[in-house]
């Protein structure tokens, strides 16, 4: 990497850009409710807009593309499992219909009803090829369940067979973690989030998912959730108390091939270039976390962080291009 700024504006791609389906407003009061009349009027304003508002910020930080998921919790925040179906399938043909009024511009990851492999499985299938979503994105667990069940197999052998990626995108953890007790600033996206979403993504790796569906892709927010840096240990630690898991290749090995991450929500020079370094430059991609975060300060990052300008470009858009298949 060279260590000249590069202040030209390069192209890119957003993978974590969120919107609000009408009426799912009551999933996010869990952390909604926390916030400011003035932040949260901004916050509406902004996840309901996919024409002026959304284009106009778009065009100042140089983002092509967003590609727009529904906003946490989400369907894993419905706590019945048929309503959960339907409302997927509603969300999914609301961003399909947002998504062909900019198609050069908008692009969608597809809520699922992750409460039955199957039915997830069947609104997956029909969300990339009736609608033309780009893979799927989704808040964590369903009611306490995990995706490294065998019973999930059904799902990934489907994802797989699409060659779509699954963001996992974090949300609370189903019992809140005694250490928290006392400090909810922790328990929140300071903290808690990527503990509860990095915890889910080693859970796939460790229970064997990456081994039974190699080619599988997931995506990890938030520079991996702090995972990267960590590949080194993994390795170390497993080798002695391995628990009798037995697994093809060594965990460090996972990253970079099935594992993938964005900067969504961490602009910070060191932790890119580190992510780079661990993960390849062909393994990580540039993301705002729209409207949470600032587009015009991530795009300041991406740009001023020191790097040649095939990686910056691989970052920007190509990794997010050859990917999605845009």
């Amino acid at each position: 990497m060279n260590q000249k700024p590069n202040m030209n504006k390069t192209r890119k791609i957003a993978l974590e850009e969120h919107f609000m389906t009408p009426g799912f407003e009551h999933y996010s009061q869990a952390f909604t409710k926390l916030m400011s009349k003035g932040v949260l009027d901004r916050l509406s304003a902004e996840l309901s807009s996919f024409d002026e508002l959304r284009l106009q910020t778009m065009d100042r930080a140089g983002i092509d593309i967003s590609v727009l998921s529904q906003t946490g919790p989400g369907i894993q925040g419905e706590t019945n499992p048929a309503l959960a179906i339907s409302c997927a399938q509603q969300s999914n043909d609301f961003l399909a219909g947002q998504v062909a009024r900019h198609p050069e511009r908008l692009a969608g990851f597809a809520s699922l009803p992750m409460h039955s492999p199957e039915a997830a499985c069947r609104e997956l299938e029909r969300a990339v090829k009736q609608l033309g979503l780009k893979g799927a994105l989704v808040n964590g667990h369903s009611g306490g369940v995990y995706y490294d069940e065998p019973a999930y197999d059904e799902f990934w052998e489907c994802m797989q067979a699409l060659d779509v990626p699954l963001y996992l995108h974090p949300y609370d953890a189903y019992i809140t973690p005694h250490v928290f007790s006392g400090h909810p600033e922790l328990s929140g996206a300071t903290w808690g989030w990527g503990v509860e979403a990095g915890s889910h993504a080693l859970r796939l790796l460790f229970g064997g998912v990456f081994d039974r569906f190699p080619n599988l892709k997931l995506i990890l927010g938030h520079m991996g959730e702090g995972l990267p840096f960590l590949r080194w240990r993994f390795d170390s630690r497993f080798a002695v108390y391995s628990h009798g898991i037995k697994l093809k290749k060594a965990p460090s090995e996972y990253f970079g091939s099935n594992i993938v991450i964005t900067t969504s929500g961490v602009c910070s020079p060191p932790s890119l270039i580190a992510a780079i370094a661990e993960m390849g430059a062909d393994a990580v991609m540039f993301s705002v976390d729209y409207p949470y975060e600032s587009s015009e300060l991530a795009a300041e990052f991406i740009e001023n962080t020191p790097m040649d300008d095939k990686t910056r470009q691989m970052v920007c858009s190509g990794n997010a291009r050859r990917l999605l298949k845009l």
